[in-house]
């Protein structure tokens, strides 16, 4: 559903991909992670037609991102990291002038509208402003209305930065229904343990290259199953084990703070690159 060859983009002084070769699957969830600056709010830009490459290809749905921008843009729905919607307008209306610009028949627009509404469990706010909102209906709101037009593939750039957990859940229930309704997602986010909830697969991204594509599982067992955090002297070392005896084995006769956990993804990816993912 989504294949990206060879694809870069440079500004003056910065090279925000270098080379990236990609496939999603029809139907995947499908996680793109990495720090800040590296690269993955430029490839969904490139990949929704809001940007071109410097060089490379893109295609989605059998689509070229830059010679079928329109197809293309019919094809997908994004949900962006900042809110983007009409805060003087009500929900009905912003959902509405969504459906206009794809120039959907106004029967078909109030259809969606109420059917999508019920969806993400917001059909009682119908009439009320943006701003009155919360924060999470805020990004129900957007999700609905990115799926307004009924795309085949949905981005979600950071769709719950700023919520509180017991929210970000809800929203992580919502992404896996619209996944199971037959949407390829493309996910982007710094809440390491939301790509291992949702994804099917995740590409590590590094310096605007991908240094890693695999399962979760896959990733994390290369490491192990248990990773043992050792303080000392102000500085935190991880060690990790195949199974608990062993590092169980590892602690009797040591002095120290020890904390045994399971391996996450936080850990591959600063097992790759030295770095964290700062949200």
């Amino acid at each position: 559903m989504i294949r990206i060859e060879k694809l870069t983009k440079h500004y003056k002084t910065v090279r925000a991909l270098q080379g990236i070769d990609l496939q999603v699957a029809a139907g995947e969830l499908f996680a793109y992670l990495g720090p800040n600056g590296s690269g993955k709010t430029t490839t969904i830009r490139i990949l929704t037609g809001l940007s071109r490459p410097t060089s490379g290809d893109a295609y989605l749905h059998g689509f070229h991102v830059e010679h079928d921008t329109l197809k293309v843009k019919k094809e997908c729905g994004l949900v962006p990291q900042t809110i983007n919607l009409d805060h003087e307008l009500t929900v009905f209306e912003n959902m509405d002038i969504h459906g206009r610009l794809f120039h959907m028949p106004a029967r078909e627009r109030l259809r969606r509208i109420d059917e999508l509404l019920e969806y993400v469990e917001i059909q009682e706010r119908k009439s009320s402003p943006i701003k009155q909102l919360s924060g999470g209906m805020k990004r129900r709101v957007m999700v609905a209305r990115a799926l307004m037009h009924s795309p085949r593939i949905l981005f979600l750039d950071e769709p719950t930065v700023g919520l509180d957990p017991g929210i970000r859940r809800r929203i992580w229930s919502l992404i896996k229904r619209i996944q199971q309704a037959g949407a390829t997602i493309f996910l982007t986010t710094h809440y390491i343990e939301e790509a291992e909830f949702l994804a099917e697969r995740v590409a590590f991204l590094d310096e605007g290259r991908i240094i890693a594509v695999d399962t979760p599982h896959n990733l994390m067992a290369h490491l192990g199953s248990w990773a043992l955090d050792e303080i000392a002297n102000g500085e935190m070392e991880t060690t990790y084990f195949k199974d608990r005896g062993e590092a169980n084995r590892h602690i009797q006769g040591q002095e120290g703070s020890f904390s045994l956990r399971r391996v996450n993804l936080e850990d591959v990816f600063i097992f790759l690159t030295g770095k964290k993912v700062v949200p």
